[in-house]
């Protein structure tokens, strides 16, 4: 049960989560809404054994980096956690958690701390799922993120990380919803904006009737958006138009590359930092023409194609065959098929005995989801010398996993953690972006 009784509180630091943390009669104390260095008063909301959970009742002391969250809804919606953090505070933050976590899990510290990549903090979410749920006391249909750390969907009506004309779609699409045959049968929209398109996946668990149909229809010229219909799983998707099968894609104009993709692969979310990610990754390979390298985990070649431009070649390897698919496509496309090739793999279950039978490669990407590289890091620690790349860049989502792996890369196979640095992929939110660089 909540403590009515407010304690005086000295906010030390703050968590991934955006809450402050402070001490109290011994115990730790996770403060939502504080930030380090103010004292605030706080009353408990939840004690458990080795910590309290708290909330701001008043900031006594304010942080110099605070600053007034411009969303109307932060606080309710999950989506962000960090809008009263001046986004540059944000991102050091971000930055000590990479190197807290390579220090205290991996035991390895960078040579080169890399400057850190940011770009819009705003409207820059062209990739979201929304939840929708039929709630009769909240008057119909909600549409948005889910309320922090509840199950509950957001009474949201716009949304400052989306696109804004994403934003201004939330209430029309309560409507949109509410006016459907099966309102309670629709658990979320996917969003997908490209650069000429957006896309929104309804996922529907009950057939749509012809009015329902029409409905979409209409709204879709009223907004200027492609609808795509989920009846069931991922591979159910499909557009409502046939002739939109194609209509997303995104440019690389650096590499006078355009990527296409569907509504259920995966891309990044942030288009302006993924363009600053590749960059940053390629220059960091130190390139060269005549290179054989490797990109492991390369989903649909948002790496390994603008490699191509540059290398003699690229072996992408990716679990997902509809990404493998989507990734030989695009090199066909686009006249890299012979420079680009592309294969299916669990890259969770790899051994040193199948790397070497790749045969060498000049140097490696490695961007693995949250769980980690940890078969590909043995794997490499186990390479002699002269079968080892002279580089390897690892793009991480997790830097739990990146430090595990780093330190198995370091203290198992002597490979030499040469830099890293944060990514700001997700401004206002608790998601560490990183890149990390490794030499044999």
């Amino acid at each position: 049960m909540p403590d009515a009784i407010l304690y005086p509180l000295e906010i030390e630091s703050l968590d991934l989560e955006g809450q402050g943390i402070a001490h109290h009669e011994g115990k730790v104390v996770f403060v939502e809404g504080a930030l380090p260095s103010e004292r605030v008063l706080a009353h408990i909301t939840r004690r458990k054994p080795s910590f309290d959970k708290a909330r701001i009742e008043r900031v006594l002391r304010p942080s110099s980096q605070r600053t007034t969250p411009p969303c109307p809804h932060f606080g309710v919606c999950g989506g962000c956690a960090m809008q009263h953090l001046e986004p540059a505070a944000q991102l050091a933050i971000k930055q000590r958690a990479l190197e807290d976590a390579l220090q205290h899990i991996g035991k390895v510290k960078p040579q080169q701390i890399l400057p850190a990549l940011q770009g819009p903090t705003w409207g820059y979410r062209y990739r979201a799922r929304l939840s929708v749920r039929y709630v009769a006391k909240k008057g119909g249909v909600l549409v948005g993120f889910r309320e922090r750390g509840r199950s509950y969907v957001a009474d949201m009506r716009e949304c400052r990380v989306l696109p804004p004309h994403v934003s201004q779609l939330l209430m029309p699409l309560r409507g949109l919803v509410q006016g459907l045959s099966c309102p309670d049968r629709i658990p979320q929209i996917e969003v997908a904006v490209g650069d000429e398109a957006t896309v929104l996946c309804l996922r529907h668990m009950e057939a749509l009737t012809d009015s329902d149909i029409a409905h979409l229809h209409q709204f879709a010229i009223k907004h200027n958006i492609v609808w795509w219909l989920q009846p069931k799983g991922p591979e159910t998707a499909h557009p409502l138009n046939p002739d939109d099968i194609d209509a997303l894609a995104y440019a690389l104009p650096a590499y006078g590359l355009r990527m296409h993709y569907r509504p259920a692969d995966f891309t990044q979310v942030n288009p302006a930092i993924n363009q600053a990610l590749i960059s940053r990754a390629l220059a960091l390979l130190q390139l060269q023409p005549t290179d054989r390298v490797a990109d492991l985990f390369c989903g649909l070649g948002n790496f390994s194609l603008p490699l191509a431009t540059q290398v003699r070649e690229v072996l992408g390897i990716e679990g997902s065959s509809t990404l493998v698919a989507r990734a030989r496509e695009d090199a066909a496309r686009q006249g890299l098929e012979n420079r680009a090739r592309f294969t299916e793999l669990n890259l969770f279950e790899v051994d040193d005995n199948w790397l070497r039978r790749l045969g060498h490669f000049d140097a490696m990407l490695i961007d693995p989801p949250r769980e980690g590289a940890m078969a590909l890091a043995e794997a490499l620690a186990t390479l002699t010398p002269s079968e080892r790349p002279r580089r390897v860049v690892y793009v991480s989502c997790n830097p739990a996993t990146l430090a595990r792996d780093a330190g198995i890369l370091h203290h198992q196979g002597g490979w030499r953690l040469a830099a890293a640095g944060a990514v700001n992929m997700f401004p206002h939110t608790a998601h560490v972006e990183s890149i990390a660089v490794f030499e044999p």
